[in-house]
This record gives structure tokens, C-alpha cells and sequence, in this order.
């Protein structure tokens, strides 16, 4: 059983190994081919007079900034239906909101009292304490300084 065990971790071990050595083969292979492309274009270039390759280079830079200017456009469009979804869900947790409270205000004035008392009690535990001492910011030094003395 135990030998058994080993050999299935050994078999699994190796197959995730091929698995990454094909996935890196492939990308190894797309990466020779940009490089290919980019010698050509570099040989291109290279035979190009002073002002065509200057004209080159802003082409490149103008194909390049439109690019990044596509790719915001669609993260701004992500962001947007991102935003319009999360209004939605604000509108309909709001209209939840009012219906509760709604449904509470119909409540037993003693029952109301008692939800009252309840919601001071998670205000005070939502309270943030720096400690038993109150103090500024600017006299923190000071302070520590005098608990060490």
C-alpha cells in the first residue's frame, strides 16, 4: 500500500513536469517568434533613411498609444457596469432598509424601546478605544517618554 502511494505521487510528480515543460517549450516558442519579428523589423528599419526611420518610430509610438488607449476604454467600460451593478444592489439593500424600518415602526412602543436600547449597545461596541488614557497625537512622545521615567 505504502509502495503503492509512492509510486502514484511519483506518477503524478512527473506528469504536472511534463505538463510544465510542454507549457514552457510552447512559450519558449512564442518567444523566438516575437524575436524573429522583431529582427526583422529592426533590419527593416536599419535600411530605412534617417527620416523614414524617425516616421517609423511615431507610428509605432501612435499604434502603441492607441493600443493602451483601446485597453483603458474597456477597463473604464468594466468599471462603469461594475458601478451601475453595485447601485443597483445599494438601491435595493436601501428598499430593504426602509422596510425594516417600516415593519419596526408599527412595533409595540415597549418592543421599540427595547430594539433602541439594542441598537445604543452595537454603538458603543462599534467604538474604536486607544486605550485608558485620552491624549493628542503631538504629545505621544512626551507621554511615553514619562511612562519610561
Amino acid at each position: 500500500p505504502f509502495l503503492r502511494l509512492l509510486e502514484a505521487q511519483l506518477q503524478d510528480q512527473r506528469r504536472k513536469y511534463d505538463e510544465e515543460v510542454e507549457a514552457l517549450k510552447k512559450q519558449v516558442d512564442v518567444t523566438k517568434e516575437q524575436l524573429e519579428k522583431q529582427q526583422q523589423t529592426y533590419l527593416q528599419i536599419a535600411q530605412l533613411s534617417p527620416e523614414a526611420q524617425v516616421e517609423f518610430g511615431i507610428q509605432q509610438e501612435i499604434t502603441r498609444l492607441t493600443n493602451e488607449n483601446l485597453d483603458l476604454k474597456e477597463l473604464v467600460e468594466n468599471l462603469e457596469k461594475n458601478e451601475k451593478k453595485l447601485k443597483k444592489q445599494l438601491k435595493i439593500s436601501m428598499k430593504k432598509v426602509q422596510d425594516h424600518k417600516a415593519s419596526q415602526a408599527m412595533v409595540l412602543p415597549e418592543e421599540r424601546q427595547y430594539d433602541f436600547n439594542m441598537e445604543v449597545a452595537v454603538q458603543r461596541k462599534e467604538k474604536d478605544f486607544q486605550g485608558m488614557l485620552e491624549y493628542h497625537k503631538e504629545d505621544e512622545p512626551l507621554l511615553i517618554q514619562n511612562l519610561i521615567l
